[in-house]
């Protein structure tokens, strides 16, 4: 007994210690957007939160994942990730950049999320764009809050 609660004791702190959770894995043409349940085809305007202990959830594009921020609280511990439009790397939210363009996106927010400046500024997509604030975003779940 003393044995699994010292395995259990270390599991547990070896879990605190590996920081937040980083993104998941996205099957394109099979993960469903957790707002509006379409099939996600695009890995340029997805977006995911994870959280410890939980499946992640997927957005097929940034417009889902603010109407999900607006109706329900994260989940303690998540991080949420967003697709830079142009790499398709996953980014932490708290540091992208979000444009409203003209750009054709599943659900027509028109949303596009860029690790940079550089990234935002090399993708012909986000040209003529405006920036939207973070609050637009997250509405009340600020990006502080978001850990």
């Amino acid at each position: 007994m003393t044995r699994w609660m010292v395995v259990g004791s270390m599991c547990a702190v070896a879990s605190c210690a590996a920081g937040p959770p980083g993104p998941a894995e996205l099957a394109l043409g099979q993960d469903a957007c957790g707002s509006c349940r379409m099939t996600i085809v695009s890995g340029r305007t997805a977006a995911q939160i994870v959280a410890p202990g939980e499946e992640p959830q997927f957005f097929d594009e940034l417009g889902c994942l603010r109407d999900r921020l607006r109706a329900a609280p994260l989940p303690a511990g998540a991080v949420i990730y967003v697709a830079d439009h142009r790499t398709q790397a996953w980014v932490d939210a708290r540091t992208a950049l979000f444009t409203q363009t003209q750009t054709p996106t599943p659900m027509a927010s028109g949303l596009l999320a860029h690790a940079d400046a550089p990234s935002r500024d090399a993708d012909p997509a986000a040209r003529g764009g405006s920036p939207v604030a973070a609050s637009a975003m997250f509405g009340s779940q600020e990006r502080s809050a978001v850990p």
